[in-house]
């Protein structure tokens, strides 16, 4: 992402007044050669459901993985830069998501490398731009614009930006349950 992300994060002082425990540029950012284009960009995660309002001041210390936390949730936002069918061609999916930690969730011999299955529950906003969420088959297949609200559950998919402009998406990811490897 070319210009950081404010993030500010509330809490409580030591007599319930509503202060402002932090307020910079997002830190948990991840990049990398192996998904060239694509940029996350953590900004808080939760562990528990209901959720403690007197948790703590940080919860990103760790490294960025796809899936959120075990009965938990993530907030995000991903940057989709415009794709390049030849350089598409050339990377692996498997090892991209494995810089993630779900290596496990991408189907092989798909028709876009990273096409995966998540098993979360997301709520996803079109924030800038477009995008094709890619489903199983191709007349499946969605555009997204600025706006649209997209809830997906555990669904075979992949992005792909065939766009001229780069497209956000702010996402929203909860723990799920059920078999979606039966699929």
């Amino acid at each position: 992402m070319g210009k950081g992300i404010r993030r500010v994060v509330t809490g409580h002082d030591e007599t319930g007044k509503a202060i402002v425990v932090s307020d910079d540029i997002a830190t948990n950012i991840l990049s990398r050669p192996n998904r060239p284009g694509v940029t996350l960009t953590n900004f808080w995660q939760t562990f528990e459901n209901p959720v403690p309002f007197d948790g703590p001041d940080e919860t990103l210390d760790g490294p960025l993985v796809l899936k959120p936390p075990k009965n938990g949730t993530v907030f995000r936002f991903v940057e989709f830069e415009p794709e390049d069918p030849e350089v598409l061609k050339t990377l692996d999916g498997r090892a991209a998501f494995a810089e993630m930690g779900a290596a496990d969730r991408i189907k092989d011999n798909q028709r876009h490398p990273f096409m995966h299955r998540t098993d979360s529950l997301d709520y996803a906003v079109v924030v800038k731009g477009k995008i094709v969420m890619m489903m199983d088959e191709e007349e499946d297949d969605l555009v997204l614009e600025a706006g649209d609200v997209l809830i997906q559950r555990g669904n075979n998919h992949a992005w792909s930006n065939q766009f001229d402009e780069t497209c956000i998406i702010a996402f929203v990811l909860m723990d799920g349950k059920g078999d979606i490897d039966r699929w």
